[in-house]
C-alpha cells in the first residue's frame, strides 16, 4: 500500500506537461531551477520562488475501518518567461499563455481522458491559485506566475 500518491502524481504531471502540444517550446523542469537559464520559457513543477515547500500534504481516514486514506496535496509550480526586450505587456501575456496551456493540459479531452486524474495517480487535479511577479533588469523583462496544482488521492 502506498504511503502517498505525491511521487507518482508529480511524475505524471511532468509527463503530461512535456507531452502537451502547446508547451513544445517550453522547458518543463522537475524541481528547482538549474544554473542554465538560457531557455526563455520555463515551467517548474515542485518549485516556486519564495516557497519553502515543493508540496503541501494532508491526509485523513477515508472512512471507518482505517483501511484507506484520503490525501489532499498542493504542488507548487512556476511559469516564467523572459526576453532581452523591455516589453512587460508581452511577457505578462506570455506568462498567462503558459498558465493557460497548463490548465488545458489538465483537462480531459478525447486524446487525454485521464489528464485530470494525472494518468490515474489521483482522483482529480486542477489549478487553484496563482500569483504574478514582474521584473525589469538590464537583461530585459521577466514575468512569472507562481501557481498551485491541487490534487485529491485515495491511498
Amino acid at each position: 500500500m502506498a504511503t502517498s500518491a505525491v511521487p507518482a502524481a508529480i511524475d505524471a504531471l511532468l509527463a503530461i506537461l512535456r507531452a502537451a502540444p502547446a508547451l513544445t517550446e517550453v522547458r518543463i523542469v522537475d524541481g528547482p531551477p538549474s544554473v542554465n537559464l538560457t531557455e526563455r520559457h520555463r515551467i517548474y513543477v515542485g518549485w516556486s520562488p519564495g516557497s519553502e515547500q515543493a508540496v503541501d500534504i494532508t491526509q485523513d481516514f477515508a472512512y471507518a475501518g482505517a483501511r484507506r486514506r484520503d490525501e489532499d496535496f498542493n504542488v507548487a509550480c512556476y511559469a516564467e518567461t523572459r526576453t532581452g526586450d523591455k516589453d512587460m505587456a508581452l511577457r505578462r501575456a506570455k506568462a498567462f499563455e503558459l498558465l493557460a496551456a497548463v490548465e488545458d493540459a489538465l483537462r480531459a479531452t478525447n486524446d487525454a481522458p485521464t489528464a485530470p486524474t494525472l494518468s490515474g495517480t489521483v482522483q482529480w487535479a486542477h489549478l487553484t491559485a496563482g500569483s504574478l511577479v514582474q521584473e525589469q533588469s538590464d537583461g530585459g523583462a521577466l514575468a512569472g506566475l507562481s501557481f498551485t496544482v491541487t490534487c485529491r488521492a485515495r491511498i
